[in-house]
């Protein structure tokens, strides 16, 4: 005689949130690290003698490892279990993390990045596969909504940190500080992830181990996936480049803002911790396609406020581009799980490359259009990837049943 069949924990039980606090903590702890030399390159920059566009690879190299890492890690969470294996990565990052500020040479800093990037891998491959494993699928958009406000908050507390450290004392000091704020947030992790209760381990030989390369062709035959994988592709790769390249452009005219005045820009974060929360609430009312698109316009809107050349039009310009950006990414990124039952941790892992895949490439290429402090440059290539975006969603996901109110 079988138990009953588990269908995840309802919204508002003890289980829920735990889940919930377990899952904002692993994206504070993955965030925080991956970005936090993004509110210090400037001064990395100059430490180190290279150009503003050589030191975003130090956010690129992190966000490539990470990328390549997800793939791997999502097998070993189909055979090991999601909280184990989000254990092994967070501890492993940590470590690697403490390591980064103490780089004797760039290129030591960027072998070092790339590995941390490998580490982190882990959270994100595994932690929306984890949530929709052990959340009610009725839950499932907001509890999603809620980790990925964790990774925003994440993001501004490793930028927020790092930056007025970097002038205050140095990078490293800045980076150091982060990374133990990190282990923190993983030690809560560790006390409050649940156990799980909906993950059947993939045993090797049985009817379920299928074959990963059968797992990720199915994954890529299924257009509305694919859509959903350039959504994170083009809209973070968009996101990343006005990041990395806001703070050179704030310390040229008119501006000629210090890091530690900057830095403070990067609360814009907080919109995108809020939106990013709500948007899983109203892709319940007016679906995940509406939520998408409509969150789209808002960062492209947002995105030509700050070619104004006033501190609160660049202030509000970001708090858009950046609330825009987070519900987007919520709502891409829980409605790959909802379209998949076989393969589900591989089409996030998918999602994963895709999106830290474009985080690594635009992070970098857009640098060249902002040679000699050209912000225009930065517009122009960010506008292109956002409009692709909208057109290839409107394409493939307009007409998709779980992209409406009812199955969302």
């Amino acid at each position: 005689m079988t138990g009953p069949i588990w269908t995840g924990h309802e919204r508002g039980s003890r289980g829920y949130r735990r889940m919930i606090l377990a899952l904002f903590a692993a994206g504070v702890a993955t965030f925080s690290q991956l970005y936090s030399v993004q509110g210090v390159l400037p001064e990395l920059a100059e430490d180190q003698r290279v150009s503003s566009a050589d030191a975003a690879l130090s956010v690129s190299f992190a966000t490539l490892g990470l990328a390549i890492a997800v793939i791997p890690w999502s097998l070993l969470a189909d055979r090991r279990g999601r909280r184990t294996t989000m254990r092994v990565s967070i501890v492993a990052a940590v470590v690697l993390g403490v390591l980064v500020p103490f780089s004797a040479t760039f290129e030591a800093l960027l072998a070092l990045r790339f590995a941390e990037g490998l580490a982190l891998g882990g959270i994100p491959a595994v932690a929306l596969a984890y949530l929709a494993e052990e959340v009610s699928p009725l839950a499932s958009a907001v509890a999603g909504g809620t980790y990925i406000s964790g990774t925003s908050l994440g993001g501004l507390c490793g930028r927020l940190v790092s930056g007025p450290l970097s002038e205050v004392f140095t990078w490293r000091i800045g980076m150091l500080v982060v990374s133990l704020l990190a282990a923190v947030a993983a030690a809560v992790f560790f006390v409050t992830a649940p156990t799980p209760r909906g993950f059947v381990p993939v045993v090797r030989g049985s009817q379920r181990d299928v074959p990963l390369g059968r797992k990720l062709l199915a994954c890529l035959r299924d257009r509305r996936l694919v859509a959903l994988f350039c959504q994170g592709g083009l809209l973070m790769g968009g996101f990343v480049a006005v990041y990395n390249y806001l703070g050179f452009r704030l310390q040229l005219p008119p501006f000629f803002l210090p890091v530690a005045v900057s830095s403070l820009l990067l609360l814009a974060y907080l919109s995108g911790t809020w939106s990013s929360a709500q948007s899983g609430r109203i892709a319940l009312r007016r679906g995940r396609f509406t939520v998408l698109l409509g969150a789209a316009g808002v960062m492209l809107g947002g995105l030509l406020l700050t070619a104004i050349p006033a501190l609160v039009a660049v202030i509000a310009g970001l708090l858009l581009f950046t609330a825009g950006f987070f519900a987007a990414h919520a709502t891409a990124s829980s409605w790959v799980p909802a379209l998949v039952r076989t393969g589900r941790a591989q089409a996030s892992s998918l999602y994963n490359l895709a999106y830290y895949g474009g985080s690594s490439l635009f992070g970098w290429l857009v640098g060249l259009a902002f040679h000699d402090g050209n912000w225009w440059g930065v517009i122009l290539a960010v506008s292109v990837l956002v409009v692709a975006a909208m057109v290839i969603a409107t394409a493939a996901l307009r007409s998709d049943p779980t992209g409406r109110p009812a199955a969302s």
